[in-house]
């Protein structure tokens, strides 16, 4: 869910066909069946080849104890809410906590706020805006940024 910035749905209802290995992408069907491709970086990608290998379902990337239906997404929460206790993390850490972090390293890493809308499946750019205000930019970066803008004038 972080290295793709999958709201919980998208992520428990993953298709074994979403994944593109040759391109490198997945293929996220989100909010009002609107399709959008994210990048898949390669440890994700070799991670997602050994989650199937231990299922080998023909369907569903994250099936269910049956292997008739994807993932129930109480099940993806409760496994999350396991882990967070384990590593420590803040009590109100959810799993969605996961895709604002994954929106606010993309835009403190300088990608284009269009292009962070866009890896979301956002409609509107005033929703992936929100984010903007997460990111605190390090006095180091902006100080080398306006040393750049302002060379020559």
């Amino acid at each position: 869910m972080y290295a793709c910035g999958l709201r919980v749905g998208e992520a428990t209802t993953l298709e074994v066909t979403a994944v593109d290995r040759a391109r490198r992408v997945l293929r996220i069907v989100g909010k009002g069946d609107k399709e959008r491709l994210v990048p898949l970086p390669q440890p994700v990608l070799d991670d997602l080849g050994r989650v199937w290998l231990t299922h080998r379902n023909r369907r569903w990337l994250f099936p269910n104890r049956r292997g008739d239906a994807p993932l129930n997404r109480r099940t993806l929460s409760g496994a999350f809410a396991d882990a967070a206790v384990a590593a420590c993390l803040p009590s109100g850490a959810t799993p969605h906590t996961l895709r604002h972090s994954y929106a606010t390293r993309l835009l403190e890493n300088g990608v284009d706020t269009r292009v962070v809308q866009v890896l979301l499946g956002h409609a509107r750019i005033a929703t992936t805006t929100i984010y903007t205000h997460l990111t605190t930019p390090t006095l180091a970066s902006l100080q080398g940024l306006l040393d750049r803008l302002m060379t020559g004038l």
